[in-house]
């Protein structure tokens, strides 16, 4: 790779590279270097603390595409690393929410947005159409909750379930995608036909105080004890976790069936056309007189499939108001067991995020029920790191969860077949995340080019 010796960016540092310098170190893939002409703000502070290995150095344009409002790569008037240089004044949050409501003009939307968010330093997830908005990003609290106070003064999304968790090393997205995109949710045939500004077509959403006393009395009918309140009690309930099977394995309510999906996109429960379906947990039941609990990690996939089940003839369908997040954070662990599965650089979080502390007794039985959690795909046994991990074959890349002697012995594959791919990632240890492909790639080619 040729690089041009000058001046570049790292970290918010100014690098001088010599010709000598930018052979030993061409693999860290800079792009492409800053003409002389080129001109960008310089930041002197030290870097953020907690912040990431390096996953390349690159420079990502603040310039706006027109046709979709997705950040397009090239030079622009920022150098920024990759996943994000953050202020150093504000801890960094999570941030997510969701709203079903008619947006008349959605490109017009983004635009709006992107124009806010101009100079702020957001990453995330924001997704806009004719429906609503769902987003989820991270930044610094100032820039965080900002944007949430600028969309809430718009009466459209002024009642928005707004949740916040720490990020406690810096940004948990590597860049900002905000854009128009036909699904808010991705699922199977995609969701623009179903009624979801409808809010009667949707379940009935239950606050998480509801949710623990739906829970509980379900839990005293199964154990035959006395029951408190008949008009409720005295119908047949199931409780459906409406997220994929791998985030199942390492938090969920306590009798909470194993969702037998991969992926939220292929979800079919009640659609099995067939008589006996083991796969499926509403073939068979009634669907007049049983009380269908829905919840998964935020809210919106269920608020979405219920949508699909109302239309299929399912008449008692609740959902859990904000989702899991949002009942640890009311609730506590209560009635829920292991951690919970996040779509970001975290991945795991116990309860404790949420709500820090717990009584003894509820923490004394969510250890007893760990043995149902947290299993080595490959060799089954227990875990006490409630994280996963991708396979090595970026081909596969399932995400898993391995004991060590497994991620050593498979070479950081989910199955033997896997060690023999021709596109093969290095073995990461801890929590890393696995790097952009062309970075491997790339330093392969260095690496076989040094030994010529």
């Amino acid at each position: 790779m040729a690089i041009g010796s000058g001046i570049h960016c790292y970290r918010g540092h100014l690098l001088v590279l010599s010709p000598s310098s930018i052979h030993r170190h061409c693999c860290l893939h800079l792009r492409a270097p800053f003409p002389s002409s080129f001109s960008f703000p310089v930041h002197l502070s030290s870097p953020v603390r907690g912040r990431r290995s390096p996953r390349g150095l690159r420079c990502f344009s603040r310039a706006i595409s027109r046709r979709g409002g997705e950040p397009r790569s090239g030079l622009s008037s920022s150098c920024d690393f990759y996943g994000g240089e953050g202020s150093g004044k504000d801890d960094f949050l999570v941030v997510n929410f969701y709203k079903f409501v008619f947006i008349e003009d959605p490109q017009a939307e983004v635009s709006n947005h992107l124009s806010f968010l101009q100079g702020r330093d957001i990453h995330g997830r924001i997704y806009v159409n004719e429906q609503g908005i769902n987003a989820q990003y991270s930044g610094p609290e100032n820039d965080a909750m900002s944007y949430v106070d600028w969309l809430k003064e718009d009466p459209r999304f002024s009642d928005i379930l707004v949740q916040t968790s720490p990020a406690l090393s810096g940004h948990a997205f590597p860049r900002l995608k905000l854009r128009y995109k036909p699904s808010l949710v991705q699922l199977e045939g995609g969701i623009s036909h179903l009624p979801l500004l409808k809010p009667t077509m949707r379940a009935t959403p239950l606050t998480p105080s509801e949710w623990r006393e739906r829970l509980q009395t379900r839990n005293n009918v199964d154990k035959s004890a006395h029951e408190t309140d008949s008009s409720v009690s005295n119908r047949k309930s199931l409780l459906l976790d409406v997220r994929n099977g791998y985030e199942w394995d390492i938090g969920h309510f306590q009798g909470a069936e194993r969702p037998n999906v991969d992926c939220f996109r292929t979800t079919s429960f009640g659609l099995s056309e067939q008589e006996i379906d083991t796969s499926d947990p509403l073939i068979g039941i009634d669907k007049a007189k049983t009380d269908i609990l829905m919840y998964c990690t935020g809210g919106i996939r269920c608020d979405v499939y219920s949508t699909i089940l109302r239309q299929k003839g399912f008449h008692n369908l609740y959902t859990l108001s904000g989702g899991v997040s949002n009942y640890l954070k009311s609730e506590g662990p209560t009635a829920w067991v292991g951690n919970l599965f996040v779509f970001d650089s975290r991945l795991s979080l116990p309860p404790s995020t949420y709500k820090p502390g717990e009584d003894a007794e509820e923490s004394a039985q969510r250890i007893s029920e760990r043995s149902l959690l947290a299993r080595c795909y490959v060799c089954e046994s227990q875990l006490l790191d409630f994280r996963h991990r991708n396979c090595a074959n970026i081909d596969c890349n399932r995400l898993y969860l391995s004991c060590s002697s497994c991620v050593k012995e498979l070479r950081g594959c989910c199955c033997s077949d896997c060690t023999n791919a021709p596109r093969l990632r290095p073995v990461i240890t801890g929590h890393q995340r696995y790097q952009k492909w062309h970075i491997y790639r790339d330093s392969s080619l260095c690496e076989r080019s040094s030994n010529l």
